[in-house]
């Protein structure tokens, strides 16, 4: 750690040495019967249990937040049109009807002007430009309707720490997912199922579904050794006025708001007021949350386990306190939990 860089500021911080055969490759059969580490986010004490008696820590009364985005099936494989050679492009983010800013590989060959063709040709693009980051600019032409087409040709965007092909696309989607947007799936909702969410609602808590589409700039390391240099990137959410109106009630009436992951917690504290009130909006946000943030509407989390040195681990870090959540996440490896996107559950809770 650099001297000069108070703890808790340095990137090498939330560094832990994570075996390899932790990293979940394959998503569980029954979602909710993963394993859940219950951390107490004030003293640090833990837990263990199975993911469906999470229902144990929510109260009648308190508002679970979940992000309805939807995975769309964004890599696509196909051939350079002079040469035949590989080509796989990814979808990052719609710009206009047809057009898409992508991530391209091999990107040295796919400049400008360069034609691809996937499927026997049932979909074309054209690289258009260059843009952020290498990010290419990349104009579709094809017959019928774009998500027809997409679902036919393209494969779920799994990130680059699973090396298994996914037996079926819906694993990486959660119950309850509705707009499509997102490169990534928000992973802590995989656990959950229609019957426990029904159980959760019989029981007197209110489901507020918020969006925010989540883009692969969530996998980006840190590069920077100060934190507070990290530029993070920007993703769209909205916030509806029945989602608004159960998470102010929550609060109001003394309740918790539990955010299901990361990217719920977000949404939420990007579209709060500094009274912590929110209101139906919708934007980007860039919103960086780490050790020193003070939340201004969320109370406890369900997430799953993160990346070393990742701005998700600070995320939790800054709810929770990094010794403590780096303390959970060592007895977690102690006890062979599975790690990232199919992996187990953790609940940073205070009652």
């Amino acid at each position: 750690m650099s001297e000069n860089i108070e703890i808790g500021l340095s990137t090498s911080d939330y560094y832990f040495d994570l075996p390899q055969e932790l990293i979940a490759q394959d998503p569980m059969e029954k979602r909710d019967e993963c394993r859940l580490l219950v951390v107490d986010k004030e003293t640090g004490e833990t837990s263990h249990h199975t993911f469906n008696e999470i229902i144990d820590y929510i109260e009648p009364g308190d508002c679970l937040v979940l992000n309805n985005t939807k995975v769309i099936p964004a890599r696509l494989l196909g051939q350079k049109e002079e040469t035949g050679a590989a080509v796989e492009i990814l979808l990052l983010k719609r710009k206009e009807a047809d057009v898409w800013e992508t991530l391209v590989k091999p990107g040295k060959k796919l400049r400008p002007g360069a034609r691809v063709t996937f499927g026997d040709g049932i979909l074309k693009a054209e690289i258009l430009d260059v843009v952020d980051e290498g990010n290419r600019l990349v104009k579709f032409y094809y017959d019928g309707i774009w998500e027809e087409v997409l679902d036919k040709l393209g494969e779920m965007p799994l990130p680059p720490y699973i090396t298994h092909k996914l037996q079926d696309k819906n694993m990486y989607q959660t119950v309850y997912a509705k707009y499509e947007g997102s490169a990534a799936a928000p992973t802590a909702g995989l656990h959950f199922t229609e019957e426990l969410l029904d159980r959760i609602q019989q029981k007197g808590v209110d489901l507020a579904y918020v969006t925010l589409h989540v883009g692969l700039g969530t996998f980006r390391p840190v590069k920077v050794d100060n934190v507070k240099e990290h530029h993070m990137h920007t993703e769209w959410y909205q916030v509806t006025q029945e989602a608004a109106d159960k998470i102010n009630r929550a609060k109001e009436t003394g309740h918790k708001v539990i955010c299901v992951g990361t990217t719920s917690c977000r949404t939420i504290e990007s579209a709060a007021d500094e009274n912590g009130k929110l209101t139906a909006c919708s934007g980007d946000t860039s919103i960086f949350i780490y050790p020193g943030y003070k939340f201004k509407v969320m109370d406890n989390l369900i997430t799953n386990f993160h990346l070393p040195e990742s701005t998700l681990v600070m995320l939790v870090a800054a709810l929770a306190g990094r010794e403590h959540v780096l303390a959970a996440y060592e007895e977690a490896i102690k006890e062979k939990y599975r790690f990232f996107s199919f992996g187990d559950a953790c609940l940073f809770y205070k009652k």
